[in-house]
């Protein structure tokens, strides 16, 4: 079995065909699918797909710091909100990007110590998206971090060196497409991380794995982000499920 740990699959690009793509990812053997939030525009979708597979997909909740501008305190207090209307597994997908536009730097850094402060209130881990912000968002957690934190750097594409000082924080390391991706060179990192620290992600739509390159991603395209990371360490991909999908049920407590 495998867990896609991170998937937004609920948006517009799958509203003629989901159920299809839901059952092509459970014939696949991605069995669980955690779906991150966006922002207050994003939460209808998200928990309406939630609530028609309750035992497939499961929500999260946050404030995606692309989502952050000018109302993004009435947006933190959404989150809020609905963190103590309903259960989520986990707060995300939450971060610090800087690739497109860096004039809300000090919103985003707020935004992320407000929510990285809602994860240890309700003990839930953390989804963080780092673009370009890396030290930004290291910075950060180092201030943070506590026993209470837990969590993943989702779509990580850095070094070596910053893999070992996110496993160092305790985070796990979230794996897609990008590892497939000849020129990436992740695959280089991720071949000398051992998979106790790994967990597997599509971030469907996006970043779809080889060979379906330049398509919608999915969720059932997991199974070759596992195949990649299977021969990387010279294992077998039920090797790789197991050890990922342990990491990923204790991470988000499904």
């Amino acid at each position: 079995m495998l867990i896609d740990t991170h998937s937004h699959i609920y948006s517009t690009d799958f509203i003629h065909d989901l159920d299809e793509v839901i059952q092509r990812a459970y014939s696949n053997d991605v069995r669980k699918i955690i779906l991150p939030n966006i922002d207050s525009s994003s939460v209808k979708n998200l928990l309406s797909l939630v609530d028609t597979y309750p035992h497939i997909c499961f929500p999260l909740m946050g404030l995606h710091p692309t989502s952050v501008n000018h109302d993004y305190l009435e947006e933190l207090q959404l989150v809020e909100y609905w963190l103590k209307k309903r259960k989520f597994y986990g707060i995300g997908e939450i971060g610090i990007d800087l690739y497109w536009d860096k004039s809300f730097l000090e919103e985003q850094l707020h935004a992320f110590r407000v929510q990285l402060d809602l994860a240890k209130q309700y003990g839930l881990p953390v989804v963080i998206h780092v673009r370009d912000s890396f030290d930004e968002v290291y910075e950060v957690l180092n201030d943070v971090k506590d026993d209470k934190l837990t969590g993943v750097f989702h779509s990580f594409t850095g070094t070596l060196e910053q893999a070992r000082m996110v496993t160092d924080l305790g985070f796990k390391i979230g794996v897609n497409g990008i590892v497939t991706f000849k020129k990436s060179g992740l695959d280089e990192v991720i071949k000398q991380i051992d998979p106790s620290n790994l967990i597997l992600e599509t971030d469907s739509p996006y970043l779809t794995p080889a060979p379906f390159r330049g398509k919608r991603n999915e969720s059932s395209y997991l199974v070759y982000v596992a195949q990649k990371i299977a021969d990387l360490h010279q294992m077998t991909v039920g090797d790789v499920a197991k050890i990922t999908t342990e990491n990923a049920r204790n991470l988000f407590g499904i």
